[in-house]
């Protein structure tokens, strides 16, 4: 397996956002998915209801609503790989304004977000793609990528923000006199704040443990279990933006995927639905609920817990009419800790399913193949295990 990681794309990167507001009425052909993989086949257009956790149950009183709380976040890691959590102790305001601030950051001219270009080196930045394959079919979003944890690898310098200087002086013009183009600078100001990003990423990183713990605890492991197996906290954010696509039905926001890592928590618009999960056969979009982050389990996960958890497959379609906005929260491994099946998850009935590798390895073997389905993970599993259907 080869992990050689480029330093530049292999073609010029051009925003889909511009070609979305340039009027065209047909979408280039690098944007047009193959038959197969097109939003309109097998897909379920029925808003489905995932399972709903409400995750302060965890602490009450009563211990059977305790249980029940405990059992039902195991069935949906089990049956879905997805679940919806609410009262999670995240403040509402403060994801509201995390919204808030990306939708302005991505209305800003293309000039000015270009300023943050990503590489395929990280990924950090502002983007249009994923994966170095040259003539690759594109997905029709624009993303900001940027890191969280380890603190050693944190660069605020690198997140969207105003100079403190020039935040001061239009803030204070805009308290004395309020005019239209004031206000509007002072939104664009607001928007990205890097303290409402780090205040953010403390509260999900802390939100995620919480999660980790109960998964360990399910799956009959320490509680700390699946926490020390990821050593260093590490943890980053992908802020996508879908723009109007005057043709929705040829192509993808985001194409099939199972996420890399170890779990990821969506904040997503509850106005326009776009996320799709595979269930079966068939695709069926996720209702978003208001103040809820969509959780979903990563690769990771899948590997710690020798396939009893598993990773979904999900895509992201687009709309004609309406441009949307998600802001995904990615909580994962450190980049060398050694991944492999928990010892008290493997038996002579379940033997190890997945070989050990470092997160580092599986994750530069996903950059540079790009996003294909389930068949990254899948492709890991050993000789005595590629007969295997059960998590297919």
């Amino acid at each position: 397996m080869s992990t050689k990681t480029l330093q530049t794309w292999p073609e010029p990167v051009i925003s889909v956002q511009t070609l979305s507001e340039s009027g065209v009425n047909t979408i280039p052909n690098r944007y047009i998915k193959p038959m197969h993989d097109r939003p309109d086949a097998l897909a379920d257009d029925t808003l489905t209801a995932i399972p709903v956790v409400n995750l302060s149950h965890i602490f009450s009183d009563d211990s059977s609503v305790r249980g029940d709380t405990m059992r039902m976040i195991d069935k949906a890691c089990r049956e879905w790989g997805f679940f919806q959590v609410v009262d999670h102790g995240v403040s509402h305001e403060l994801m509201g304004r995390m919204l808030g601030s990306w939708r302005e950051f991505f209305k800003l001219p293309v000039e000015v977000k270009q300023v943050h270009a990503n590489s395929p080196a990280t990924y950090e930045g502002y983007g249009s793609r994923v994966g170095v394959e040259k003539e690759a079919v594109l997905d029709w979003c624009d993303y900001f990528y940027l890191h969280f944890y380890p603190r050693s690898v944190r660069d605020p310098s690198k997140w969207p923000s105003l100079p403190a200087s020039c935040r001061w002086v239009i803030k204070s013009a805009v308290s004395i006199i309020s005019i239209q183009p004031l206000e509007l600078a002072e939104k664009l100001i607001d928007a990205l704040d890097r303290e409402v990003l780090a205040e953010y990423g403390e509260a999900l990183a802390d939100l995620s443990g919480r999660l980790m713990t109960i998964f360990s605890s399910n799956l009959g492991l320490t509680q700390g279990y699946l926490l020390e197996a990821f050593g260093e906290r590490s943890a980053c954010l992908r802020a996508n933006f879908y723009p109007k696509c005057p043709q929705p039905n040829l192509t993808l926001g985001l194409s099939p995927h199972s996420d890399p890592g170890g779990l990821t928590l969506l904040l997503a618009d509850p106005t326009v639905a776009g996320l799709q999960i595979r269930k079966g056969n068939n695709w069926v979009t996720v209702r978003p609920l208001p103040n809820a982050f969509i959780v979903n389990l990563g690769d990771q996960i899948q590997l710690l817990s020798n396939g009893i958890y598993r990773s979904v497959e999900h895509r992201t379609t687009v709309h004609s009419e309406h441009e949307r906005i998600s802001i995904a929260f990615f909580y994962n491994p450190e980049g060398d800790a050694l991944v492999q099946p928990a010892n008290e998850l493997v038996t002579d009935q379940r033997p190890a399913r997945y070989p050990a590798m470092t997160f580092n390895e599986y994750r530069s073997f996903i950059r540079c193949k790009g996003l294909r389905g389930k068949s990254q993970v899948e492709s890991l599993k050993l000789p005595n295990q590629l007969r295997s259907t059960s998590l297919t």
